[in-house]
């Protein structure tokens, strides 16, 4: 509010002015101030829209985990292991069949590498001409090379080209090929390797030198005659005896299902063993205990009522939030028409305290003891969260609880609903104290008005009665 420091001196000065104007609008603003007044109620319900996204959120996560316990992954788990983990390692897709079998690796996958004579004094200018690169697979003795499908890449190698600057060209060209310089007490040596492992990704480099003659070991030609070449190989094993290849150390296609990976040659067998896995089931199960709780939780602590303290949470006695945490603990007690697991405590999920008793939380726990016995017919289990074989996931508890959670996620479901209340609330709210605002402002404005038009007057009647008593004392001075 603004301050009329001039008004009040026709009054004498001993009005506080400002103060009868200030409290005029405390007044009319104390709707918006007092305890329990807008401003509150607009604090209040920002704080119980902030609760609920976090109810949203929660319901969100527990959605997700009730929508694994019916999917179909979540109930192929299995499990691969090898006898020799550092020799051969393993692994296995979802799905896939239990088996058992062996593996002996006699060889592992080799890149091609192919190292020059050496070139000396070191950085010298090789010679120009052009280097042809093709990438195919050497075969019988003698070597004899088939080129692949890529084509052939060639390389242009300009007088003053050292080795270092050759081996960037080849590196820049994408040929299939890596080139780096090696260098000794003999010299410098071009180094080429092919990209990959395996017989198919070996390589041939020839050489068109400039000076014509590719045989005076002079020239470009002095990189492809006289050097040493280790040529690419694909692993090699044998599975249960029978032998098998791949162009890279890793066989993923031999056993439907099963990856294994060649780290070292062995000598003897290596067993490989694939088994169902029961600790996916429970590590899904245990996730949905877990975002469970956590809904639950939260839903306690603000519709508690602490007795020693005296003090409500902040949703205590809300209707929304007793009536969201009722529905989804009915949710829980969704009974299966048939098979031979009918309910949450035959899978070994209960509320905290064991059987027969009654959490003061409600949150739940896996009794282990029950989930054990049960999972020693998983097929059982599996049909209890996901419905029988050949029937709707829907049939399942998973599928019934996801119902739940869907229906109140949708856009026209509990929390849109409870949005839209919020923020209507909230419109009326500021709405009001706008209203009430610009009555304040018209009231200061009316007063400010007044008080300056009597402090007018004032000042006026103050100055003629000076003028008075000055006159009535000059006459009085006459006499």
């Amino acid at each position: 509010m603004a301050s009329f420091s001039s008004i009040g001196i026709g009054l004498g000065g001993n009005v506080d002015v400002n103060g009868l104007i200030k409290a005029s609008v405390d007044a009319v603003k104390a709707p918006i101030t007092r305890t329990n007044g807008l401003q509150q109620q607009a604090a209040l319900t920002n704080a119980k829209v902030s609760a609920f996204g976090q109810f949203k959120s929660l319901v969100s996560t527990l959605a997700d985990a009730a929508s694994k316990l019916g999917s179909v992954t979540g109930w192929n788990g299995v499990s691969a292991t090898s006898a020799k983990p550092d020799a051969v390692s393993v692994s296995a897709v979802g799905g896939t069949a239990p088996t058992a079998f062996n593996v002996q690796v006699q060889n592992l996958a080799k890149a091609q590498t192919t190292i020059s004579v050496a070139l000396s004094p070191v950085s010298q200018a090789v010679g120009a001409g052009t280097l042809t690169l093709e990438v195919g697979k050497w075969s019988g003795e003698p070597k004899v090379f088939t080129m692949g499908n890529a084509g052939a890449v060639n390389v242009q190698v300009s007088a003053t080209d050292t080795l270092a600057d050759i081996a960037s060209k080849i590196n820049g060209s994408k040929a299939g090929v890596t080139a780096s310089v090696l260098t000794d007490a003999t010299g410098e040596r071009l180094m080429l390797r092919s990209s990959t492992t395996g017989e198919e990704a070996g390589f041939r480099m020839s050489a068109v030198d400039a000076d014509g003659n590719l045989a005076d070991g002079a020239g470009l030609s002095r990189l492809v005659t006289g050097g040493t070449t280790e040529y690419a190989m694909n692993a090699n094993a044998t599975v249960n005896g029978l032998p098998v290849t791949s162009a890279t150390n890793t066989f993923a296609n031999t056993v439907s299902g099963v990856t294994f990976t060649a780290l070292l040659v062995t000598s003897s067998d290596v067993g490989i063993t694939v088994a169902k896995d029961n600790s996916a089931v429970k590590k899904n199960i245990e996730a949905f205990i877990s975002a469970y709780n956590a809904i639950n939780q939260a839903l306690n602590e603000v519709t508690k009522y602490d007795k020693e303290t005296k003090t409500a949470g902040l949703l205590q006695g809300d209707s929304g939030a007793v009536n969201l945490q009722n529905t989804l603990r009915s949710a829980l007690q969704s009974v299966n028409g048939s098979g031979a697991l009918r309910n949450l405590s035959a899978v070994g999920v209960v509320t905290e305290g064991g059987l027969g008793n009654v959490s003061p939380t409600g949150n739940l726990t896996l009794d282990v003891t029950k989930f054990n016995k049960a999972m020693e017919t998983p097929d059982e289990v599996k049909a209890f969260f996901r419905g029988p074989d050949g029937g709707s996931v829907a049939d399942g508890f998973a599928g019934k609880f996801g119902a739940v959670t869907t229906k109140l996620l949708a856009t026209d479901g509990f929390f849109a609903t409870k949005t839209k209340v919020y923020e209507q609330s909230l419109k009326l709210n500021a709405k009001d104290v706008e209203t009430i605002n610009d009555r304040a402002d018209r009231l200061e404005k009316s007063l400010t008005a007044r008080y300056t038009a009597l402090d007018t007057k004032m000042s006026s009647l103050n100055a003629l009665n000076a003028y008075i008593a000055q006159q009535v004392t000059a006459w009085n001075k006459q006499g």
